[in-house]
């Protein structure tokens, strides 16, 4: 259909030009655009110069660490983004499998991989001067005017804009397509409230008194001087502390993203009437459009073809989308001919869950040396005295370590985790993305400031001993490069202010209710009460301030959840059934099931999963991983390729599937091919997906 209406809307066009109906506007809520030609060689829209081989060695150092340039920087972000979500190692599959240099067809054709074209930056606001949203279009100098396209990759996780350049952006750039990047709101936002300097647009740093960057926190002179006073040393960050819960806006945000890639392709082939530059060339008839991206960019996709009011995206191509489901009703999913025991439990559930019971599951026997897998992550002492501390609390059951971490752990089963990803415990809570997500998303759902300290928390640099220091100026200088947006990051840790003596990094504190280092027990029940609004040692509904807390936090987290109605559009989903962060039974199976129940045979939606995958392609450099997981970025590409055949020359959608995937059986052996099952049409009968009777039916 699409192509068919594509003449006739340009025959429109050209007829609504005369009276001015269809003039190329400029978006209201656009601020003022930059733009940067790359060459393709000294730099490019992909590795920023770098090229296939550069991206795999060590990032060029700055000129001068203290103040490096806006172009250092962005080859920093582009470099540290790409790696983030893909493994590097050639053995793994980089340069052989995928990469730069690995062109549409699969075949090592395009040399180093660097991609000319044109770079445009600008914030989305709401004319507060506060959200100043990073929105980002490349434009390579191979678009095809003919066939012309827009891919959307809105970041993954709390990432700068530069966030799914690896997980949608190449695809794009190597298929002539225009990308429409987002941060989502959350990006790169670090505001040292001692110094009072905050990033910019570019990632260089500044003084507040300057402008208010691309995030600072919401405090008057008196309060910033009384805070600093109160507690020196402290940093803001913009997920955590905008007091906006940006994640209600990302698919907004996406959409947003696709408009300002309409403008500037009508801007740049639109035709003229006079002085007069109209919309002729890109709108939603003539341009395929697909939204794309990982984690939370996934989940930002799923957001935006549901609130898609204006016919913007005609299909969607995702991989472990962090989605949240409002309600799974009496849904049910099976795996095998087991049912799951929970499902659908929004993300500050299932996070502050894992971040009470991780440390002390992973000393049981029964994860099968998930610690040593990861290079002992998890702290053996901090992590026994945390079973401790939830056996003495009544948390865990059990008079022996064995049995109080075998108990944490099946909680953790019960809660919905799969067994499958038992060996990536100890890395998600040791390397800190637990901690540091669940402690995100509360502030952010409740809309707390940085003054708020909720549950005792704060930013600050620290030493090795976990002692706050003076904010570390190098490092802030360049955390636009090497930052992930959610702290702990680039050297700034998450500190316990609460703990016995002195505030020190939370790994390093004394909870006080125990007066012993368990990873900070006390901070761990807090944030667990915020998420559930009970006291999980009692089950009693909270009272009073806490209970205000946790209200706070309940209404933002309603702003956030997701319909699952995607209008009729065209979308594949994939996940990796060993998804420890994002588990599969709360976001991706779940949101596919409530799809089907919802819009039943008018769905589009298909689901494939992909055993042997998890969250965290990079983490495939830890020991112990390469013969453990593959790498699921290979299927986010094949899903788009299905999309993009589908959308331009009418293939059939694959059906949602199960794909066995085999690992290395030696961590140095190279990954092959063979070990990576193409996404299969027809479905073998004992692979396929179903849904019927309000179930969802996973194969075993």
């Amino acid at each position: 259909m699409r192509l068919l209406l594509t003449g006739f809307v340009l025959l429109l066009s050209a007829c609504n030009s005369n009276d001015g109906l269809n003039e190329n506007t400029r978006p209201a809520w656009l601020g003022s655009v930059s733009k940067t030609s790359v060459d393709g060689n000294s730099n490019d829209l992909l590795t920023a110069g770098l090229g296939k081989s550069g991206l795999a060695l060590a990032l060029p150092a700055y000129a001068n660490p203290s103040q490096p340039t806006a172009s250092e920087l962005r080859r920093a972000a582009i470099y540290n983004n790409y790696r983030a979500l893909v493994d590097i190692s050639s053995s793994g599959g980089y340069g052989r499998l995928y990469g730069p240099n690995i062109d549409i067809s699969g075949n090592d054709t395009l040399g180093e991989g660097k991609i000319a074209g044109e770079e445009y930056l600008a914030y989305r606001d709401d004319g507060s001067g506060k959200q100043n949203v990073t929105l980002m279009v490349q434009i390579p100098a191979s678009f095809n005017k003919s066939k012309p396209c827009v891919i959307t990759a809105t970041s993954s996780g709390s990432r700068g804009v530069y966030g799914a350049i690896a997980a949608a952006g190449e695809w794009a750039l190597k298929h002539g397509c225009a990308v429409a990047y987002a941060d989502k709101g959350t990006g790169i936002g670090i505001h040292d409230l001692s110094s009072d300097t905050v990033n910019q647009i570019d990632g260089l740093r500044v003084s507040r008194s300057l402008n208010n960057g691309n995030f600072s926190a919401d405090l008057s002179p008196s309060e910033l001087a009384d805070f600093n006073a109160q507690f020196p040393n402290r940093l803001a960050s913009k997920h955590s502390h905008s007091q906006q819960n940006p994640e209600k806006d990302w698919g907004k945000n996406t959409l947003r993203a696709v408009e300002f890639a309409f403008w500037l392709l009508n801007e740049k082939y639109g035709s003229l009437q006079g002085d007069t530059r109209l919309a002729d060339f890109a709108n939603p008839a003539s341009v395929t459009v697909i939204a794309a991206s990982a984690s939370n960019g996934g989940g930002a996709a799923l957001a935006a073809a549901e609130q898609d009011s204006k016919g913007l995206i005609d299909g969607v191509a995702v991989s472990e989308p962090q989605a949240q489901p409002f309600s799974m009703g009496n849904l049910s999913i099976r795996q095998g001919t087991a049912t799951m025991p929970s499902i659908g439990k929004p993300l500050i559930d299932y996070f502050t869950l894992a971040n009470l019971y991780q440390p002390c599951a992973v000393q049981s026997a029964r994860l099968s040396g998930a610690n040593s897998a990861s290079g002992s992550a998890v702290s053996p002492t901090l992590g026994s005295a945390r079973c401790a501390s939830l056996a003495a609390k009544g948390l865990v059951n059990g008079s022996t370590l064995e049995a109080q971490a075998s108990d944490a752990y099946s909680r953790l089963i019960a809660a919905g985790w799969l067994p499958e990803g038992d060996a990536l415990h100890a890395s998600h809570y040791g390397l800190n993305a637990t901690l540091g997500v669940a402690l995100t998303y509360i502030n952010a759902y409740g809309s707390f400031s940085v003054k708020d300290n909720i549950c005792g928390y704060s930013y600050a640099f620290s030493n090795a001993s976990g002692d706050i220091t003076t904010p570390n100026s190098v490092s802030l200088a360049g955390i636009f490069g090497n930052g992930n947006g959610v702290p702990p990051t680039a050297g700034i840790s998450i500190i316990n202010n609460l703990s016995v003596g002195l505030a020190k990094a939370d790994a390093f504190s004394i909870s006080a209710s125990t007066n012993t280092a368990d990873y900070n027990i006390d901070g761990a029940i807090c944030l667990r009460k915020l998420a559930t609004g009970l006291n999980p040692q009692t089950g009693a509904v909270l009272t009073g301030n806490e209970k205000a807390l946790a209200d706070r936090v309940a209404n933002g987290l309603k702003e956030v959840q997701l319909s699952a109605k995607l209008q009729g559009k065209p979308a594949i989903i994939v996940a990796g059934r060993s998804d420890t962060l994002i588990p599969v039974n709360h976001a991706a199976r779940a949101y596919y099931a409530l799809n089907q129940a919802s819009e039943g045979s008018a769905s589009k939606l298909r689901y494939i999963e992909v055993t042997n995958g998890q969250h965290f392609d990079s983490f495939l450099a830890l020991s112990g991983f390469p013969t453990r997981f593959i790498p699921l970025h290979v299927y986010a590409g094949r899903a788009l390729d299905a999309m993009w055949a589908h959308l331009t020359a009418g293939a059939a959608l694959p059906d949602s599937q199960l794909i066995r995937t085999t690992p290395r059986s030696v961590a140095t052996d190279n990954l092959n091919i063979n070990a990576l099952p193409s996404i299969a049409s027809p479905v073998a009968a004992g692979d396929a997906i179903r849904f019927s009777d309000a179930t969802l039916t996973i194969p075993q």
